[in-house]
Parts: C-alpha cells; sequence; structure tokens
C-alpha cells in the first residue's frame, strides 16, 4: 500500500544487531527503506544481509552511544554524504540490582542522552519520522532497574517534548513501548520458571511478543500513514497495560 511505502526513504536504526533493533531494520527494508545499521560493535553482518537480501542498501555505523560528546562527530559527516529520513532509537542497555552512580550513569547515556543528541541531529539533518524505543517501564517502576525506567520514563517525556517543537517544520516525533518480547534481554527472566508463569499469565494475548510483532508498528510510525502522529508512545504489548 503506498501510504506505508518507504521507498526511496533511507532509515538509521540503531542497536541494529539482533533482537528488536534488527527485526525493525528488515521490517523497514521489506517496506523500501534503505539503511544505516548501528552497532556499538561491527558485528552487523546478518542484519545486513537480511536488509540486502530484501533488496535495499545497508551501510554500517560504528559508534558507542555511552559518550554522547562523541555521537555529533561521528554522526554529521554520515549525514552530510547519505541524508537519512528516518531514525528508529532502538539501542540500550539494562542493569538489573545495580546502585552503583556509573551503572546509572551508563544507563542514562546510553537509553536517554544518545536519543535526545540524535534525535536533534537528524531533525536538524530533515528526517521527517523519529521513532525511539520506549518500553513498559515508560508508565511502571519495575523491580531493580531503576536507572531503565527513569530512563524510559525519559524517552516517553522527550518524544512528547520534541514532537511539540518539531511538529510545527513538518516532522513527527513518536514512540513505540514493546511489552515483554523474546529477545537476549529477557532471557534471564524466561529461564526463571516461576517469573516467566507470572509474567505469561497477566498478558492476555497468552505469549510473549517476537521481535517481528514490533515491525507493523514501525513502519507505520515511520511512513506516511502516521503524518498526523505525533508526540504518541505506541504499546505494543499484547495486552499486557490492559489487564
Amino acid at each position: 500500500m503506498e501510504l506505508f511505502s518507504l521507498s526511496g526513504r533511507t532509515a538509521l536504526v540503531t542497536g541494529a544487531r539482533a533482537g528488536i533493533g534488527r527485526a525493525i531494520a528488515v521490517g523497514l527494508a521489506r517496506a523500501g527503506a534503505d539503511l544505516v545499521l548501528h552497532g556499538h560493535h561491527d558485528d552487523l553482518e546478518e542484519t545486513e544481509r537480511a536488509v540486502k537480501e530484501s533488496g535495499r542498501q545497508a551501510r554500517r555505523l560504528v559508534l558507542d552511544l555511552s559518550d554522547p560528546a562523541a555521537i555529533r562527530p561521528a554522526l554529521d559527516p554520515l549525514l552530510a554524504e547519505h541524508p537519512v529520513d528516518i531514525l528508529v532509537n532502538n539501542a540500550g542497555t539494562i542493569r538489573r540490582g545495580s546502585s552503583r552512580f556509573e551503572d546509572w550513569r551508563h544507563v542514562l547515556a546510553v537509553n536517554l542522552d544518545a536519543v535526545y543528541v540524535l534525535s536533534q541531529a537528524l531533525l536538524e539533518h530533515g528526517a521527517t519520522k523519529i521513532v525511539s524505543i520506549a518500553s513498559l517501564l515508560s508508565f511502571q517502576g519495575g523491580i531493580d532497574v531503576a536507572s531503565y525506567a527513569a530512563a524510559k520514563h525519559g524517552v516517553a517525556g522527550l518524544t512528547k517534548a520534541l514532537s511539540n517543537e518539531w511538529a510545527p517544520r513538518g516532522a513527527q516525533v513518536n514512540a513505540i513501548a514493546p511489552g515483554y518480547i523474546a529477545t537476549d534481554v529477557t532471557e534471564a527472566l524466561r529461564r526463571d520458571a516461576a517469573r516467566e508463569r507470572e509474567i505469561s499469565a497477566r498478558i492476555p494475548a497468552g505469549r510473549w511478543g517476537d521481535p517481528s510483532d514490533l515491525q507493523g508498528a514501525a513502519i507505520f510510525l515511520a511512513s506516511r500513514a502516521s503524518d498526523y502522529v505525533t508526540g504518541h508512545v505506541l504499546v505494543v504489548d499484547g495486552g499486557w497495560l490492559a489487564r
């Protein structure tokens, strides 16, 4: 459908090596977008291969997002040479159970500071679609994940603030809040039999999400179909928050 086509567009997806980032990158490619694939290390071969198998172009961007000051010097030359229309702020990290300030700052730097710097940079360079990955912990507190919850609450607030600033310029800034998705990040929860049963019992859909369950939401928010949607946090959680 033409409304959802991304043909002729280029998307930058952070944290594209695996999980939600890879799924979204491949979904955008299948909708017609070329990709800039970001990773903390240069281990993006599988994602790059999947994008190219969809008939789209892909290039890599290796960058440590825990150092926000290094982002613009690395990004600006790339954007000058390869304009990007869509940004998906997916990269994230979590430090469960830690009360160390160093861990707090690391999580905030990757999950919130980098989202701000990347979003501002892309908008200034002409991007019209910003999609950040929020969380159920954008609405809830969680247990032993204070830094992660604070960062994801911040992502929701930043999404709304930037949407107000950039809507008059024709850009849309939105977020997706995934529920419990089967990825490397949630492997420990899924291996804990008691916790896994508790979580599954609360999900009305009766299952954990798959990373591919985020593709439709990402394509919608990256396409012309969402041109009058901005400042919204779209929950994709199998009904968890409605329970």
